[in-house]
This record gives C-alpha cells, sequence and structure tokens, in this order.
C-alpha cells in the first residue's frame, strides 16, 4: 500500500471524508506554493470543516422543509403593511431567537405571513440553528400517529430538540379536544426552550372556538405570547395581485378586487 492509499485509510477510518478527494490537489498545490507540513495540514483540514459545514447545512436545510419561497430579499412591502424593511431586518438577525422569543404573523391571506416565517426558518438554519417548518395540519397529524408509527415518532422528537420551531396556518381548521390536548403539551414543552413562529388568519380571541375549548387556548396563548413579539399584517394580497392565466386575453382581471371589497 502506497503513503497516499495508506493516509486516504486512515482518514476513512477517522470519518475524514472529504480528504481521501482533496490530499493529492491540496499536496500539488502546497509543493507549488512552498508550503509548510503544518501550513499543508491545516489547509487540508479547513477543506475538510468547510465541507463537512456545507453537508451540514444542506441536511438541516432539507430537514426544515421550507416552501420554494422563502428569501427575504425578495418581501414585497408595497403588498404589504404592518412591517418595516427595518425591522424585518432586525428579525433576520436572530436576537430574539438567541433569547427563545416567540413572533405571532397575524393577518389576512396573501400578506407575507408564510413568506416571513419561512424566510426566517432559512436564516436559523443558515446561522447554524436546528429549524423547521410545518404547518398546524402536519403538527397533528404527528401528534395523533406518533404512538404508533416510527417516523412520526422521530419527527416529534425533532421537533422536541428544534432551536426554532414555525407553525403555519394555526387554528386555520377546527381542533378535537383530544387532539388540541396533544398541542398544548408539545407548547408546553417548548416554552422557553426553543423560540416558535405563529401564523394565524385568525385573531388569538378566536382560537378558544377553534379548539372548543377555552381553558386550553387560554393556557397556549399564555405560553406564546409571555415573550412574544405580535406582528399584524395587513394589505392586499401578492398572489390575487400577481396571479397568472393561461390565457392571452384573461376576462377574470377584476375578480381580485371583487373579492377584496367583498371581504371588506
Amino acid at each position: 500500500m502506497t503513503p497516499n492509499e495508506q493516509l486516504k485509510s486512515l482518514c476513512s477510518r477517522l470519518r475524514l471524508y472529504a480528504l481521501p478527494r482533496l490530499i493529492e490537489n491540496e499536496a500539488h498545490i502546497a509543493s507549488e506554493q512552498g508550503k509548510t507540513h503544518s501550513e499543508f495540514l491545516r489547509d487540508l483540514l479547513a477543506r475538510e470543516v468547510q465541507e463537512r459545514d456545507s453537508r451540514d447545512f444542506q441536511r438541516r436545510l432539507k430537514a426544515a422543509a421550507l416552501p420554494q419561497r422563502h428569501d427575504l430579499d425578495l418581501f414585497d412591502h408595497n403588498y404589504s403593511q404592518g412591517i418595516t424593511a427595518p425591522r424585518l431586518r432586525e428579525l433576520r438577525q436572530l436576537g430574539w431567537l438567541e433569547q427563545n422569543y416567540n413572533i405571532i404573523l397575524m393577518g389576512p391571506s396573501g400578506t407575507g405571513k408564510t413568506f416571513i416565517a419561512s424566510g426566517l426558518v432559512y436564516e436559523a438554519v443558515r446561522q447554524g440553528y436546528k429549524a423547521y417548518m410545518v404547518t398546524m395540519e402536519d403538527i397533528i397529524s404527528t401528534i395523533k400517529m406518533k404512538s404508533l408509527a416510527t417516523s412520526a415518532m422521530t419527527a416529534y422528537n425533532r421537533l422536541l430538540k428544534a432551536d426554532l420551531v414555525a407553525i403555519d396556518d394555526i387554528m386555520l381548521f377546527p381542533v378535537q379536544k383530544e387532539d388540541a390536548a396533544g398541542f398544548f403539551n408539545l407548547i408546553n414543552t417548548l416554552h422557553e426552550k426553543a423560540s416558535l413562529i405563529i401564523t394565524t388568519n385568525k385573531a388569538p380571541t378566536e382560537w378558544a372556538k377553534t379548539l372548543d375549548d377555552e381553558v386550553l387556548a387560554s393556557a397556549i396563548l399564555d405560553r406564546l405570547l409571555y415573550h412574544c413579539q405580535v406582528i399584524k399584517l395587513s394589505g392586499q394580497s401578492y398572489r390575487m395581485g400577481n396571479r397568472k392565466s393561461i390565457f392571452d386575453n384573461d376576462d377574470m382581471q377584476s375578480i381580485g378586487g371583487d373579492i377584496s371589497s367583498e371581504r371588506h
């Protein structure tokens, strides 16, 4: 076995998976630049760390389950009122996450709640946090199945270990009492151990109707609002304002305005 083969074998045993591929090229560069053995080893290990960090980021990003649109640089303040560009930049710095603060994004459909939430989850993942984007429906399904399916229990335990969980469309649909109790247990476990981002088109005062349990709704709100920033969004629906048509001459151009007028 040649020295290079021995070195690659040792790298494999030490689980330094990038090094075997990098050794020959880095050795050639080190020879041309007259690097010392220490400099060569330092640069080689730095490349290993860089690639390991990149793989870890991609793994956490995939686990975060973000929607396709999550780049907050593209957030259009012309469609949504309630948060200024400076405030959004401040949120992206994640100081609130370090203090286990929660964020509640309230407002009608299309005003950017999910976009902001997923964008902040992306920023958290990018900065090394364990962060996930889930819908209320996903969480209820996971709670129901965690005692029956290993995959559901794995998903539930992943949430318990998260630094940030964004729950989209909370209280959009009625929740059965037994499921509401499970949801409270999750919120109670995460309370002051992780940050939560909640998106909702219902005022917290309406949550009791969705849960059909005023006491449980109050207990959930008590934990969410303890350290929390509530952001009320309003404005024109971005989706309706940027609706696409399959026809050259769209006969439905006024539908967005008609629906908006009916809402008011």
